[in-house]
């Protein structure tokens, strides 16, 4: 017998087991006279416990225990001789389904209490959630800690504001620049579900034209959700909505509300008060009624991807939920991911693009240089800048502000050996060294230890070198060469919304870019190769993005605005920086990744953990046919781990097959009682 036959019958074991050891009910127990028994799904994030069980409906609550409401069950107890329940924890549970009898021969235990009459799960929601689990290999449990969003009695006990009516379809405003753009609004009008994958033009339009979507949506008698990377997008399309069609038609979703206040407007959306709703990542669950709208903005961004487990995608999330509820699709930004380029090839999704004269003269002028022109005066030598570079900013800030991307935060983020180039290593952990300042010692980016008496282990050097210069030092340099120049930051520790028009120096890192009155004169996109060159299969299209979403803050060429971007401009991303062309880079990649059988062509998991772990799932995964195991290979990790990495690719159509057999190979490693973890993730956003 082989051990995945053997960890198979354990799981069948412990299925078992778990079935027979559910609460039983102490004898007397008065039930409902209708439909006396109630399905739960328990809150525990546990693999082998991602079922449903059946617990007995008191008569007491057999008017509030509907399905969709939250109740406490008891979990792991057992019936005694005397028939009274001994042990088990309380736990958090949601009523999915109320039944007339249940499966299990035993008696059942009854419900602890309902928490509360709101049902706060609806079928609709139910559904897409556990299509999300499946996809990623996860459980129910899991994706409705990211889909509801905690209790507030408070905030339960207020009532909702009445709906108001559907507003008049809007014009087509900027939208008119787009030759299919009244056409795609007039459809969301008419009540319809078209799809499109939309590249936004330059400038500070898009939130206008999201909310003009969402508008045409509302006024066809259908809800619409858009999904938005960061607050500040939130921020500037729930301005744009309100001043499109007034307050109350729309509500804010977002991280940085409250947790009562976030339940308050979730509530509102729930009970159908609101029919709008814009919000980051979690708010594409959101239980818009009857959704007609499911709009993501720059859906390349990495905010996109949750953090925690199963790790869904808000793009992959809303195409589900589109295709689930018949809603319309907009997939929108400044760039265009190698996913919605395949969406468009097959012909799933239409393109919603201006033509090249719109795009000409709207995108500022873009000009190339490497970080090796020597060509350089004494200023721009303290400033680290190409002469092209130094020359352009120094003629902008006659007109007003200059946009400097850095892509690294802090002082010196990566020190190396002065001498030989060696990285400089921290000799406790063997973590990169950084500076946190001039006079700072350097220290550990993973431990923290500080290294006041570094020397290098290859050549024996005591003189250390940058590696990577951090944009509080690209600051200090830039104001000492422009010294009367007002010199401003913007980063993941302080993040600008806005700077004025006036002459001003704004370094900031990417996704942190301020918007400025009346546009920048003019942009430096520094340090390109760090970007390009990392060891990760989207870091073109990754830097394309980070590239447009600065440059598309600048003035027109027409009205002077100039972009210099510090890498070789030969690459591919440079290129189509230089043409504004964002489809047609993406068209590319999509042409090579079928080449290469990578995603999103094909489906893929990363397996990561350590080395006998990994082993040890591999061992029990029962692939689908025809799958490639790629690796295990080391990844980099902190503090002295040691994790390896293997990648499985299957082909289009058998993802569901792989999420299914990862899952079933985890349950398995589980029933053995391993105990070391592995992180899982399908369609990781990162491959290197």
């Amino acid at each position: 017998m082989s051990s995945t036959d053997g960890a198979g019958e354990q799981l069948a074991f412990i299925r078992e087991t778990v079935r027979r050891s559910r609460p039983r009910a102490a004898r007397g127990t008065e039930l409902a006279a209708e439909l006396p028994v109630a399905r739960v799904l328990v809150d525990k994030g546990v693999l082998s416990l991602d079922q449903y069980f059946d617990y007995a409906v008191p008569a007491a609550m057999a008017e509030d225990a509907r399905p969709g409401v939250r109740v406490r069950v008891r979990f792991g107890a057992r019936v005694g001789a005397s028939g009274r329940r001994e042990g088990g924890a309380l736990h958090d549970g949601y009523v999915v389904e109320r039944l007339a009898s249940s499966d299990y021969a035993g008696p059942l235990a009854p419900l602890a209490r309902v928490v509360s009459p709101e049902c706060v799960l609806t079928p609709a929601l139910l559904r897409l959630c556990r299509a999300v689990a499946d996809r990623y290999a996860g459980t129910l449990a899991d994706v409705l800690q990211l889909a509801v969003p905690p209790r507030h009695a408070r905030a339960e006990s207020e009532p909702s504001p009445a709906p108001l009516p559907p507003p008049p379809a809007p014009e087509p405003g900027s939208w008119a620049r787009y030759p299919q753009g009244p056409a795609f609004l007039g459809s969301l009008a008419a009540g319809h579900a078209p799809r499109a994958v939309w590249t936004a033009l330059p400038g500070p339009d898009w939130p206008q034209e999201i909310a003009r979507a969402v508008a045409a949506a509302l006024a066809g008698g259908r809800g619409a959700l858009a999904v938005l990377p960061d607050g500040r997008a939130v921020a500037r399309v729930d301005a744009a909505l309100t001043a499109l069609l007034g307050p109350g038609r729309h509500t804010v979703l977002a991280a940085d509300a409250g947790p009562e206040e976030r339940y308050r407007h979730w509530l509102a959306v729930s009970r159908g008060s609101v029919r709008a709703v814009i919000g980051t990542r979690a708010a594409v669950f959101a239980p818009v009624r009857d959704l007609g709208l499911l709009a993501v903005w720059s859906d390349g961004d990495s905010s996109h991807s949750d953090p925690n487990a199963p790790h869904p995608h808000v793009r992959e999330v809303a195409l589900l939920r589109a295709a689930d509820e018949g809603a319309g699709v907009l997939l929108g930004g400044l760039s265009t991911t190698v996913e919605a380029a395949q969406l468009v090839a097959t012909g799933w999704a239409r393109p919603l693009t201006a033509d090249r004269e719109t795009v000409r003269a709207l995108a500022p002028r873009i000009r190339t240089v490497t970080d090796h022109d020597q060509a350089r005066d004494a200023a721009a030598q303290a400033a680290r800048l190409p002469s092209v570079a130094w020359e352009t900013a120094r003629d902008a800030l006659t007109r007003g502000p200059v946009l400097i991307q850095v892509p690294r935060r802090g002082y010196l983020p990566r020190l190396a050996c002065g001498r030989c180039r060696t990285p400089a290593r921290c000799r406790r952990c063997a973590g990169p060294l950084e500076a946190g300042g001039a006079d700072t010692p350097p220290q550990c980016s993973w431990c923290g230890t500080p290294e006041t008496d570094w020397h290098c282990v290859e050549c024996g050097s005591f003189r250390m070198r940058a590696q990577v210069v951090g944009a509080r030092r690209t600051a200090e340099e830039l104001g000492k060469a422009f010294p009367r120049v007002p010199v401003r930051t913007s980063g993941r520790d302080a993040v600008l919304a806005t700077v004025p028009g006036t002459p001003s120096l704004v370094i900031a890192t990417p996704g942190a870019e301020p918007l400025a009155e009346g546009g920048y004169a003019a942009a430096l996109l520094l340090d390109g190769w760090a970007l390009l060159n990392r060891p990760d299969l989207r870091a073109g299209e990754e830097a394309l993005r980070r590239w447009l979403t600065a440059a598309a803050l600048v003035r027109p060429a027409g009205a002077g605005g100039t972009v210099v971007v510090v890498a070789e401009p030969t690459a591919r991303p440079v290129q189509a920086l230089v043409r504004w062309d964002p489809a047609g880079h993406a068209a590319t990649e999509l042409d090579e990744r079928v080449e290469l059988h990578f995603p999103p062509v094909s489906r893929m998991a990363s397996v990561t953990g350590s080395p006998q772990a990994v082993a040890d799932l591999l061992g029990l995964l029962r692939l689908p046919e025809g799958a490639d195991v790629l690796g295990p290979v080391p990844v980099p990790a902190g503090r002295g781990e040691e994790l390896e990495r293997a990648l499985i690719r299957v082909a289009p159509g058998r993802g569901a097959a792989l999420a299914a057999a990862l899952k079933a190979a985890q349950i398995a490693r589980m029933a053995l009682r391993t105990g070391e973890q592995v992180r899982i993730r399908v369609d990781p956003p990162d491959i290197g």
